[in-house]
């Protein structure tokens, strides 16, 4: 089976090496051509795109609808063209409709964490009509695909929200750290979250977070207050923080702590009231 990638960064290498150890013929085309690994044919666009039967994209964000339109030139019926950028849903449906006039089929990719770190193992959605063909065909050569939905957006989607966590995350560390670099406790802080984390199941700890917000985010927004001082007090500019506090801010207008007097059962019960007062805001 040929298959070809449109940009070949870090994605592409280690996915391309996965797929050629399970017997896939890989092709290649890059902006700036990097000819040399060994296994992969590299080529002119036209040679790469016409003649996959799968045409993964795995450019940059930015450029992902500039790649789709470039390839849509060159692409058939018999084809699939695969988007794994990380992309908004209307930009994935956005993609389908340039790809669709070639007559191949366009299914969205979304990749779930980091490759570097997870290598082939990473995990990929997949949607689209074709999506349960795709996502069984890149299995068999190794990588860890799952069919998600028949619908192009739902895939991204949940790629999209999950990176809420993941880059907010990612955010809220970069954020502590300089702060704790700046007060010279960074080892000591460093290690508190680490042993915190490290010592008690994320569950447990993101469940209890949630179910103590009717009754703590009040107490917790003026904590964050003196957190926002003491970083000012510091001269670390508090991105992150002062958000956390404003999100705390906006649940004491939500009338939190009439509907739920006492610790409620679940998270689910607080999301859920959350989102439908948000929602008559709207």
């Amino acid at each position: 089976m040929r298959i070809a990638f449109i940009g070949f960064g870090e994605v592409a290498s280690v996915f391309s090496k996965c797929l050629r150890e399970h017997g896939a013929e890989v092709w290649a085309y890059d902006i700036q051509l990097k000819p040399g690994t060994e296994g992969v044919r590299f080529g002119s666009l036209p040679e790469v795109a016409g003649n996959a039967e799968y045409v993964l994209s795995t450019v940059t964000t930015e450029t992902a609808k500039d790649a789709a339109q470039a390839c849509a030139a060159h692409l058939k019926p018999g084809q699939v063209y695969v988007d794994l950028n990380s992309t908004a849903p209307s930009v994935k449906r956005e993609l389908a409709g340039i790809v669709a006039p070639s007559g191949a089929d366009f299914v969205e990719g979304a990749i779930l964490g980091a490759v570097g770190a997870a290598g082939a193992a990473t995990r990929i959605l997949t949607g689209g009509p074709n999506a349960p063909e795709v996502a069984a065909t890149l299995c068999r050569l190794g990588l860890n695909v799952r069919y998600y939905s028949p619908q192009i957006g739902p895939a991204s989607t949940f790629k999209m929200l999950r990176s809420i966590f993941s880059k907010g995350f990612e955010a809220l560390l970069i954020e502590l750290l300089i702060a704790a670099q700046r007060a010279g406790l960074a080892q000591d802080l460093w290690k508190d979250v680490v042993d915190f984390m490290t010592r008690h199941p994320f569950e447990e700890v993101a469940s209890n977070w949630v179910r103590t917000h009717p009754l703590a985010h009040q107490r917790r927004y003026h904590e964050m207050v003196q957190v926002l001082e003491t970083m000012r007090e510091i001269g670390v500019d508090p991105v992150l923080s002062s958000a956390t506090a404003a999100l705390f801010e906006r649940s004491g207008s939500l009338g939190l702590a009439e509907a739920f007097p006492e610790k409620p059962a679940s998270p689910e019960a607080v999301i859920e009231f959350m989102e439908r007062r948000l929602g008559k805001r709207a």
